[in-house]
């Protein structure tokens, strides 16, 4: 696999227009898209007015929450360099972040517009794995978030402008942004055939087998990684959210179908 040469689609001016923006921009589009889909066609009891209303002050809180969450993760960089907080088209979003920013906005708004929380967070699961799954390809046109080097058939060249010091004299490298996306698009249809086949599943449950099935994929992709933007004793902080998220996402499938079957 070759890595493409630039990053940029074209320019004007001073202006450059980036694959990674443009790629993020229709990641977006197919995931609110699913969204539509899924609730119109599975789902009567959930307004389209509503999400018409929520999508939008969602997505920009998790735009946010997940450059923020990236760059307070890589604080003494951006600390010198304050002015590439903002460029974004470069990469430094993190989906730990886009989930922070999305789950507390929707809490708020759950509150505020008195509709289910759980109950949309069921839904916006099948678009977030779907975004998230096109949105890595983002990555490949950074020559960004790829893994240890390797010798395999689906091997990744990466050029030696964005190669790590201590790995240069390598060339081909694991393509973990492709590895995650494949694994969204079958925590997809593992999600999908659940959310068909388990009517007795309590509202909530689909959002919590969400963050379950990326947590164990990110878990694992992490280890092969060679870009963590922090290590806490030389485990990648991306890891040990993923066990704290997996935590707490297995203890509340337990606790809400145990309270669903004991309230039946």
């Amino acid at each position: 696999m070759q890595s493409p040469d630039s990053a940029i689609i074209f320019s004007i001016g001073n202006f450059d227009f980036h694959y990674y923006g443009l790629i993020m921009f229709f990641a977006i589009l197919l995931g609110i898209a699913v969204i539509f889909l899924i609730a119109k066609k599975y789902c009567k009891d959930i307004s389209v007015e509503t999400l018409l209303d929520i999508l939008p002050i969602i997505i920009i809180s998790a735009l946010f929450g997940a450059r923020l969450y990236y760059v307070l993760m890589d604080f003494s960089y951006y600390s010198k360099y304050p002015m590439e907080i903002f460029a974004i088209w470069q990469g430094g979003i993190s989906i730990h972040g886009a989930l922070i920013g999305g789950v507390v906005c929707g809490i708020i708004l759950a509150k505020k517009m008195e509709f289910n929380f759980f109950k949309y967070a069921d839904i916006f699961s099948f678009g977030l794995l779907i975004g998230q799954a096109v949105g890595r390809f983002g990555n490949y046109f950074n020559c960004e978030a790829f893994g240890k080097p390797c010798d395999l058939p689906f091997k990744l060249y990466i050029p030696e402008s964005h190669r790590p010091l201590e790995y240069f004299q390598y060339e081909y490298f694991h393509p973990t942004f492709l590895y995650e996306s494949v694994w969204n698009l079958i925590s997809f249809c593992l999600l999908f055939y659940i959310f068909r086949k388990c009517k007795k599943l309590k509202e909530g449950s689909i959002f919590f087998l969400y963050l379950t099935f990326y947590s164990v994929g990110r878990f694992f992709i992490e280890y092969i990684r060679l870009d963590s933007v922090l290590n806490i004793c030389s485990i990648p902080v991306a890891q040990i959210v993923s066990i704290l998220v997996l935590c707490v996402s297995i203890s509340c499938l337990l606790i809400f179908n145990f309270s669903f079957k004991k309230d039946k």
